[in-house]
């Protein structure tokens, strides 16, 4: 995983954890939807590209 996918998707996390946070402050039903989308956007997106290096690490293991 490439270091700027890794900051991105962390960023987006980031985000949407303080949509969360201003949308429960303020009683905005929407934008904590909003935040929690966000955050699990985020995390999809992570765990994506660590699938991807893992079946890049196999690979390498097997090009010997």
């Amino acid at each position: 995983m490439g270091v700027d996918d890794k900051f991105s998707n962390k960023a987006e996390q980031l985000k949407g954890k303080v949509k969360q946070g201003v949308g429960e402050a303020t009683d905005d039903e929407d934008l904590r939807a909003e935040g929690e989308a966000d955050e699990a956007k985020g995390r999809l997106k992570q765990a994506g590209e660590r699938v991807k290096d893992a079946a890049k690490n196999v690979k390498d293991a097997f090009k010997d």
